[in-house]
């Protein structure tokens, strides 16, 4: 799944795109994604101009005149900038045209990704009003997040994927931060020293940073909006490399299934 810089990297490289751009055609190919696509939008968002792009956790946000468009990948989408009228393939399912010849084109394999619109604060929709702090900034912090896991038994691998907790910090991001912070990923959130969570939060924004500079990871699906996969890949220090040498003490990375999820670490470095 495109976790936090995959889709950060996808806002940056559609954004010149879009920005500033009016809409002349909505085009559905499919019926629903995750959720029904509202066939009245191929008749509400042409003449729209698109005023700016956010993110919030792992949806974008495309700011029109009158409504916002509220987009999320799901496990296997991308959002790529066409000239209008490429030829579609298999999984193209959305096209967003401009009038300046360009097409926002939605591609999602898998059909869990989103395309919904809403005339009221996107901010306070059902699906972003519960999420917790963006990694990114002050509001997640070490304090707060020993504050929160107190008495949580759950591992910390697992609460920190927590929306609730921080958003955007999905399974590759959370093995890569705890290996960086040396902290066991099935280690007990509650059990887990303000100190520790100091050294966690630190390296979660350092990993986060340096993947949305890298463009993101791709694993199996992910591309960014011109196409190219994110680079990241080169830079995963347990992340897939089950029984490969840790680059820290030698010891073979192990790997264990959490929360149905795998789960890379060096049991050497890691405590």
């Amino acid at each position: 799944m495109p976790e936090l810089p995959e889709v950060e990297t996808t806002l940056r490289g559609i954004a010149p795109h879009v920005v500033d751009r009016t809409i002349l055609e909505c085009i559905f190919r499919t019926a629903k994604l995750r959720w029904r696509l509202d066939p009245t939008l191929c008749h509400r968002l042409p003449g729209q101009k698109i005023l700016k792009v956010e993110r919030r956790a792992k949806y974008l946000l495309l700011f029109c005149d009158r409504g916002v468009i509220i987009l999320h990948l799901g496990m296997s989408g991308s959002l790529r900038i066409v000239p209008a009228g490429a030829t579609e393939q298999k999984h193209d399912h959305v096209d967003l045209i401009f009038t300046d010849g360009q097409c926002l084109r939605l591609t999602d394999p898998r059909k869990f990704g989103a395309f919904i619109y809403t005339d009221s604060d996107p901010y306070q929709h059902k699906l972003l009003c519960h999420l917790g702090p963006e990694p990114l900034t002050d509001t997640f912090n070490s304090a707060s997040l020993y504050a929160l896991s107190r008495g949580r038994k759950l591992t910390i691998k697992q609460f920190i994927m927590e929306q609730k907790t921080v958003v955007g910090v999905g399974n590759i991001y959370a093995s890569e931060a705890l290996f960086r912070a040396a902290i066991r990923p099935d280690r007990a959130a509650g059990r887990v020293s303000l100190k520790r969570y100091e050294l966690l939060v630190q390296a979660i924004k350092v990993i986060l940073t340096q993947a949305i500079s890298a463009g993101g990871t791709t694993i199996n699906d992910f591309i960014q909006a011109d196409g190219k996969p994110g680079y990241f890949t080169q830079q995963l220090q347990v992340y897939g490399r089950c029984g490969d040498p840790c680059v820290t003490c030698g010891q073979p990375i192990h790997s264990q299934r959490l929360g149905q999820r795998s789960t890379f670490f060096c049991p050497r470095c890691q405590r």
